[in-house]
């Protein structure tokens, strides 16, 4: 019986502490964190710049898979175009459910309240363009467009890095960055060819 009081008094005090912790701390736990789901911990905890990260990252990157996509209803592409949007796309779609998850598990909206211009992001007109062309026009236009995009990613990705918190985002943000400087200097090379 005192065994079983001293192990209620004990998780008694833990809940009490986690509670003023919670309590203290501004940003709220993520669940899932870097454990396995459902779990939290002390390092899984968001701030505004990691919120505001997924939610400009998700448009830029859901426009980076309408670009590939638009480069692959086009025919005769060559062999190295068509890897590259596939990989694009391949590597941008999971991570926008990825951080559409974190920003579920944050309680956070998944759109800013606000319209923010974003670096990189092609207007209704560039769109358009790259829709139209063909051949090797279309491949340089895209090519030029995706290497401004991927720039634009990289400066928020960086910005994360800078102010974020969350240890998921500060990863995917390292992530970013190393992928798409290494597509960035491929592009490059493409565009030379």
């Amino acid at each position: 019986m005192k065994k079983n009081k001293t192990t209620l008094m004990l998780s008694a005090a833990i809940v009490a502490g986690a509670v003023v912790l919670a309590g203290c701390s501004a940003p709220a736990p993520v669940p899932g964190g870097n454990t396995t789901a459902g779990q939290q911990t002390p390092g899984n905890m968001h701030n505004g710049a990691d919120a505001m990260f997924a939610q400009m990252m998700i448009p830029h990157h859901e426009q980076a898979v309408l670009m590939s996509e638009t480069m692959l209803e086009k025919k005769s592409l060559g062999t190295e175009m068509v890897k590259l949007a596939t990989d694009i796309k391949n590597a941008q779609a999971p991570e926008i459910k990825l951080m559409e998850t974190w920003l579920e598990g944050w309680g956070e909206p998944r759109e800013l309240g606000h319209t923010m211009a974003m670096e990189g992001m092609l207007g209704d007109e560039d769109l358009q363009a790259l829709a139209s062309a063909q051949g090797r026009a279309a491949e340089e236009l895209f090519l030029n467009q995706m290497i401004g995009h991927h720039l634009g990613a990289t400066k928020m990705a960086e910005a994360a890095l800078k102010n974020g918190k969350d240890p998921r985002v500060l990863e995917l943000g390292r992530k970013i960055i190393a992928d798409q400087n290494a597509e960035i200097a491929h592009m490059r090379e493409m565009l030379k060819k």
